[in-house]
C-alpha cells in the first residue's frame, strides 16, 4: 500500500514537471512569434495597429510570467542543487508579480478597447471612441508603471527557499518562502485584481450584448453563403471573449489554490507545482488565440 502511494505520488510529480516544462517551451516560443508578428508592420515601415501594440506588450509580459519563475523551478525539478538564494527569490518574485499585473492590465485594456470599437455611433460615445486608438500605447505603458509600483513591496516579504524539514519532500526547498504578515499586501493586490477583472467582465458583457443585437438585426438577410464570412469586428470580439473567459477561469482556479496554500501553510510540492502550471496556462494559450484568430494569419494556419 505504501509503495503504491509513493509510486502514485512520484508519477504525478513527474507529470507536473513535464507539463510545466512543455508549457514554458511552447509558451515562450509562441509568445516570441506573437511579438514579432505584432511588430512586423513597424519593421516593414508601416504604421502599427492599436491592437498590435497591445499584443506586443502582452507578449512581453507573457514571456516574463513564463520565464521568471519557470527557469529556476525547472532547474529545481531536474537539477539536484539549490539554484536560488534569498536575493534570487526576491528578484524572481518581483519580476513575476510585475508581469502578472501587466498581463491582467493589458488584457483589460484589450477588452475595453474592443468594446469601444463596437459601441454604436451615439453622440455621447463619439469622443471616447475616436480617442481610443490614440491612448492604447500610453495605456499599455501605464500598465507597466502601475505594475512596477504595485509590486515594489513584494521583495520585502520574500525570503529564501522553503525549509520543510521533510526528507521525503526535499524538492520543496526549491521554492521561495514568505516572511511576516502579508494579509495587508494581499488585500491591496486583490483589490487591484478585482478592479481589472470587473472592467474585463463589463467590457465582455457589453460585447456579448452588442453581438446578440447585431445578430438579431441582420438575421433576416443571412444567406447560405453568408455564414462563410465573418466581419473583422465580430471576429475580434469573439477572440476577446475567448481570451477573457480563459483568463478568468485559470485565474480563479489558481487564486483558490494559492489562498489554500497561504491560509493553511500547505507547502506540499505537488500543490506548488500545480499552482505554477495553472499560472502558466493563460500565457501559453492566449498567444495561440491571438495568432490563429488574426485575419493576417495564413488561411492554412487558422
Amino acid at each position: 500500500m505504501f509503495f503504491h502511494k509513493d509510486a502514485l505520488r512520484t508519477t504525478s510529480q513527474a507529470a507536473l514537471k513535464i507539463t510545466y516544462l512543455i508549457q514554458i517551451v511552447i509558451g515562450s516560443l509562441v509568445n516570441v512569434i506573437l511579438f514579432f508578428h505584432s511588430i512586423s508592420p513597424v519593421l516593414l515601415g508601416h504604421s502599427q495597429r492599436s491592437i498590435d501594440m497591445i499584443h506586443t506588450h502582452m507578449a512581453v509580459a507573457h514571456l516574463l510570467v513564463l520565464l521568471a519563475p519557470g527557469v529556476p523551478h525547472t532547474m529545481a525539478a531536474f537539477i539536484p542543487r539549490n539554484p536560488l538564494s534569498s536575493l534570487g527569490c526576491k528578484i524572481v518574485h518581483y519580476i513575476q508579480r510585475v508581469a502578472h499585473n501587466t498581463v491582467l492590465c493589458s488584457t483589460c485594456v484589450l477588452s475595453t478597447y474592443q468594446a469601444f470599437t463596437l459601441i454604436p455611433r451615439r453622440a455621447e460615445w463619439l469622443m471616447l471612441r475616436g480617442r481610443a486608438p490614440r491612448v492604447t500605447g500610453p495605456s499599455c505603458c501605464t500598465c507597466w508603471m502601475f505594475s512596477l509600483v504595485m509590486s515594489i513591496l513584494a521583495p520585502l516579504k520574500i525570503t529564501g527557499p522553503w525549509d520543510t524539514h521533510n526528507s521525503t519532500d526535499s524538492q520543496g526547498n526549491w521554492f521561495c518562502s514568505v516572511s511576516g504578515n502579508v494579509i495587508g499586501l494581499g488585500y491591496l493586490w486583490s483589490v487591484s485584481d478585482v478592479v481589472f477583472l470587473t472592467l474585463m467582465v463589463w467590457s465582455s458583457g457589453s460585447i456579448v450584448l452588442l453581438l446578440l443585437r447585431h445578430h438579431q438585426r441582420v438575421q433576416y438577410i443571412h444567406t447560405p453563403t453568408g455564414h462563410h464570412g465573418c466581419p473583422p469586428e465580430t471576429r475580434a470580439a469573439r477572440t476577446i471573449l475567448m481570451l477573457v473567459v480563459t483568463f478568468v477561469t485559470f485565474y480563479s482556479l489558481n487564486s483558490v489554490l494559492s489562498f489554500y496554500i497561504t491560509a493553511f501553510f500547505d507547502i506540499r510540492l505537488c500543490l506548488i507545482q500545480t499552482s505554477n502550471v495553472l499560472a502558466s496556462c493563460f500565457p501559453t494559450i492566449s498567444p495561440f488565440l491571438l495568432l490563429l484568430r488574426d485575419p493576417r494569419t495564413p488561411r492554412f494556419c487558422s
